[in-house]
């Protein structure tokens, strides 16, 4: 059986816990940052988990993950 191909796009913004569970980072942390509170932007440093539903999904995408 042929290797199965990394998709570089998935790689790049996340990654596979031990457990099997993927980690993302938040989106609306690029720009205009002063016009948002203090309190959004401190929640969007810590990195979120991907619904069970989409992670299927990407353990196709990341098949060595």
């Amino acid at each position: 059986m042929p290797k199965l191909k990394t998709n570089r796009g998935a790689a790049k913004r996340f990654r596979v816990k031990k457990s099997g569970k993927i980690r993302r980072y938040r989106s609306k942390r690029r720009h205009i940052l002063s016009s948002k509170p203090s309190k959004q932007k401190r929640r969007l440093r810590m990195p979120g988990m991907v619904l069970a539903a989409d992670a299927v999904k990407l353990h196709r995408l990341l098949p060595y993950g």
